[in-house]
C-alpha cells in the first residue's frame, strides 16, 4: 500500500471530519472517502430488508449478498452504490442515523467493509475519514488526525444540518442520539472509536474548517 499518500481522519459524529477531509482532499487533489457512508449504505439495506440490526448472522448475509461499491467522480468525491444504484443522497435519513452504530458493531460486516476500504486506498492518493481509519483500516498511514468536540457543539451542528435538509427533529433528540452513538461507538468490542497512539488530536469546538485544514497541511510539510 502506498503509505505516503494516505491520510486518516477519525472522530465521533459531527466532529468535522467529513467536511475537513473533503476540503483537504480538494486542496491536495486527492480522492476523499467518508467510510461512514458505507456503513450507512449497509444500514439502509438492513432496514429495507426489515432485518433486526442485532441479528448479526442476517446482517453479515446481507453484507455479502448486496454489492456495496464506492465510485469516485472526476472531482474525487465518493458516491456509494448498492447493486449499481447510487444511493448517496438517501444516506442522511434519521432512522439510518439512529441505527448505523448497531450495524457497525457486527464483526463480520465490519471485516467485509474494511477490506473494501483497504482496496480503495490501494488505488491511489486518498483522504479517508471514519472512526477506525488510523487504528484498523490504515494503521500505517503517515498522517493520522483525530478530531473531536463536545457533544453539545456536535449536536448543534447536526441539528442545523437536519434543519437545512428539512428534517423535523428537536435539538434535544439530536443530542440524545449523539450521546447514544458515542456510547455505542466507544464501547463496541470490535474497532472501538478511539484515537490511534500516534494521531494528532484536534478539538474543533471553536476552530474553523480552514484552520483545521491548514493544521493538517502543516503536519504534511505543506502550506
Amino acid at each position: 500500500m502506498k503509505n505516503t499518500v494516505l491520510i486518516a481522519i477519525d472522530g465521533p459524529v459531527a466532529s468535522g471530519k467529513s467536511v475537513v477531509g473533503l476540503n483537504l482532499a480538494r486542496r491536495l487533489s486527492y480522492r476523499f472517502l467518508d467510510t461512514g457512508l458505507m456503513y450507512r449504505a449497509l444500514t439502509m439495506v438492513v432496514l429495507d430488508a426489515n432485518v433486526n440490526p442485532e441479528d448479526h448472522g442476517r446482517v453479515v448475509e446481507l453484507a455479502k449478498k448486496r454489492v456495496i461499491e464506492v465510485v469516485f467522480g472526476d472531482d474525487g468525491d465518493a458516491l456509494v452504490q448498492v447493486e449499481g444504484h447510487d444511493i448517496t443522497s438517501q444516506l442522511s435519513d434519521v432512522e439510518i442515523d439512529r441505527t448505523v452504530s448497531l450495524v457497525a458493531q457486527v464483526p463480520g460486516a465490519r471485516e467485509i467493509l474494511v477490506e473494501q476500504q483497504r482496496r480503495v486506498a490501494r488505488e491511489g492518493p486518498i483522504v479517508m475519514a471514519g472512526r477506525d481509519i488510523g487504528t484498523v483500516v490504515l494503521p500505517n498511514a503517515p498522517i493520522k488526525v483525530f478530531l473531536t468536540a463536545s457533544s453539545t457543539e456536535r449536536a448543534q451542528r447536526r441539528h442545523l444540518e437536519f434543519q437545512r435538509n428539512g428534517r423535523d427533529v428537536t435539538y434535544n433528540q439530536v443530542l440524545r442520539d449523539i450521546e447514544e452513538r458515542d456510547r455505542l461507538d466507544s464501547g463496541r468490542r470490535i474497532a472501538p472509536l478511539r484515537p490511534a497512539p500516534d494521531a494528532h488530536i484536534t478539538i474543533t469546538d471553536h476552530i474553523g474548517i480552514e484552520e483545521v485544514v491548514k493544521g493538517i497541511l502543516k503536519l504534511m510539510g505543506r502550506s
